[in-house]
């Protein structure tokens, strides 16, 4: 389980974002003050990401970010201060993302899944659903052993599910995320690659229908 830290003061958004890390399969760690968590990083390491807040007590964000990089962790920027200055300072400094409150908590796990994907090693772990593995770097797909033939949508469709599992999603949202802009085709497209990869994989229990929303995938 991938850690990320979440290094915000303002107690009811770093609750919120870290119980949706941990719906999302994310180990989160949460701080609220600059300077306890330079001291923590000083003994620490072996995160994944880092979700970092500019105007923090103690160290701001902007001097937290030096020391994450030193400890090679990649960092998406949280925070209020949407200024052109600001967002120009903390991309050059070496920040992968710069995200203004508000956001969508969506959009979000997007963005964090696209930065750890640019970082991830090479030797990814096979993802395991009852007796399904999943290689995401092979893009393969094994049932009970057997190799099973999956469509280029199919696969992206099924580990799109994966990486927002335990979580209601709609279908325009789902084509969003696969085709990387605003979908403007028919939204039911996703039923036809749902009912493949029920059929193929026998998963009518593990990708539910949510009635009038769209799917959630129970693992």
């Amino acid at each position: 389980m991938k850690k990320i830290l979440v290094i915000e003061d303002e107690a009811a958004i770093n609750d919120l974002i870290c119980m949706n890390l941990e719906i999302a399969g994310y180990e989160p760690v949460p701080f609220f003050d600059g300077e306890e968590f330079s001291r923590y990083l000083a003994k620490e390491d072996g995160y994944a990401l880092a979700l970092l807040d500019i105007m923090l007590p103690g160290k701001d964000g902007f001097a937290l970010l030096e020391e994450l990089k030193q400890h090679q962790i990649p960092v998406i920027y949280l925070t209020a201060k949407g200024d052109l200055p600001s967002k120009v300072k903390g991309l050059r400094s070496g920040a992968e993302d710069y995200i203004v409150k508000p956001f969508e908590m969506l959009e979000l796990l997007v963005r964090i899944d696209h930065v750890i994907k640019r970082f991830a090693d090479e030797t990814a772990e096979d993802i395991r659903i009852k007796d399904v593995v999943i290689n995401e770097k092979k893009r393969t797909v094994h049932k009970a052993g057997v190799e099973i033939s999956m469509q280029p949508m199919e696969f992206d469709c099924l580990l799109t599910f994966w990486k927002y599992r335990n979580r209601v999603m709609t279908r325009e949202q789902i084509l969003n995320i696969l085709w990387g802009v605003d979908f403007e085709g028919e939204s039911r497209t996703v039923d036809v690659h749902v009912g493949n990869i029920r059929k193929k994989l026998d998963f009518a229990d593990v990708i539910i229908t949510v009635p009038r929303v769209g799917y959630r995938m129970e693992v």
